[in-house]
């Protein structure tokens, strides 16, 4: 049983809590809060026995063995370092970090006290993945991997009435590429490597983050397109596209359907079964790490992790966007 406490209490927070529940190692034990009374109101709701206001003091608590860390992504970096040097084992929420920089900080620190440090990125991590992964020799030589996440926010109705939430708020490093572009550059990396050229474009919003845009990866003799926008939707699936066939993939963020559909006419699909909460693999995958003495995900590991990151950083230089956790020095 791995004891489990968590960082946020967002509705990502509460669907990575039913998930963990479909796994027989997981027990929740602890919650952080910035306030005592939204604690209490969390563990109340969940049957959570400690609080925690004091994220030292949650650091060297005795009560449980690893946390999932959900706060906005400006607070990662510190919140998971402080974490792993109480020798607490960290899953945090992607993107892991605001930068390359953090992210370095962070995997020092996880090798420094031997802890485990894993992106909660869901989709890497699913049947449906694999299945991408596994099948990915019968389309021939790829040539090009499209990927596509655009998702009009619900938030972004506020933001043009004049009020700038989370979302669009580069306090907190938020805006397109961040919350939905990594869902399309993770894969990428998870199957081409590192890429050998990046350029971007996008739009940029008055509060200073980008609303929507496009990254092309160079690979030898491939490329990578990714589109990504929170303020237009598309209804386009993604493509790994072969000599041979085209992989079709409804959801990049979460592959719920995927097949093979072939230069002759003939489709193969490759869809496996799931389970519907499917943060259950991301859950799963880093207790198994824990229970077998790892400190990285070779799935979702920390080189994955900086190549992505050092992709989405470079993105964000071309088209001009600055966090302000850019410009600090030090986590």
């Amino acid at each position: 049983m791995i004891r489990f406490a968590v960082v946020g209490t967002n509705w990502i927070t509460e669907e990575l809590i039913h998930a963990g529940r479909e796994s027989k190692d997981f027990r929740l034990t602890g919650v952080y809060s910035r306030t005592a009374e939204r604690a209490r109101q969390f563990a109340d709701k969940f049957d959570i026995q400690h609080i925690y206001t004091d994220l030292e003091a949650m650091a060297q608590s005795g009560e449980f063995d690893a946390v999932y860390i959900a706060s906005p992504n400006s607070f990662h970096a510190e919140q998971a370092i402080a974490l792993m040097k109480g020798g607490k084992h960290v899953l945090c929420e992607k993107p892991i970090a605001s930068n390359t920089r953090e992210l370095s900080a962070m995997i020092e620190a996880a090798k420094e006290n031997k802890v485990l440090l894993m992106e909660a990125l869901k989709s890497t991590l699913l049947p449906n993945f694999k299945a991408i992964r596994d099948n990915l020799h019968k389309i021939g030589p790829v040539r090009r991997y499209f990927g596509s996440y655009c998702q009009y926010s619900s938030r972004y109705d506020a933001y043009k009435q004049g009020t700038v939430l989370n979302a669009f708020n580069p306090v907190f490093s938020n805006g397109s590429m961040m919350d939905l572009g990594v869902y399309c550059v993770h894969p990428a990396v998870q199957l081409f490597g590192k890429p050998d050229a990046v350029k971007a474009g996008g739009m940029l919003l008055e509060s200073g983050v980008d609303g929507e845009g496009s990254v092309l990866l160079k690979y030898g003799e491939m490329d990578a397109v990714i589109m990504h926008s929170k303020i237009t939707h598309s209804y386009q699936s993604s493509e790994i596209q072969g000599e041979n066939g085209t992989m079709v993939i409804d959801k990049i963020s979460q592959p719920e359907k995927v097949e093979i559909r072939y230069r002759d006419g003939s489709v193969e699909d490759l869809t496996q079964p799931q389970i519907a909460r499917n943060m259950y693999y991301e859950v799963q995958e880093f207790i198994d790490l824990i229970r077998d003495g790892k400190t990285e995900s070779a799935v979702n590991s920390h080189e994955v992790s900086l190549t992505a990151m050092e992709i989405m950083d470079e993105a964000r230089r071309q088209i001009g966007l600055v966090f302000p956790a850019d410009k600090q020095t030090s986590v």
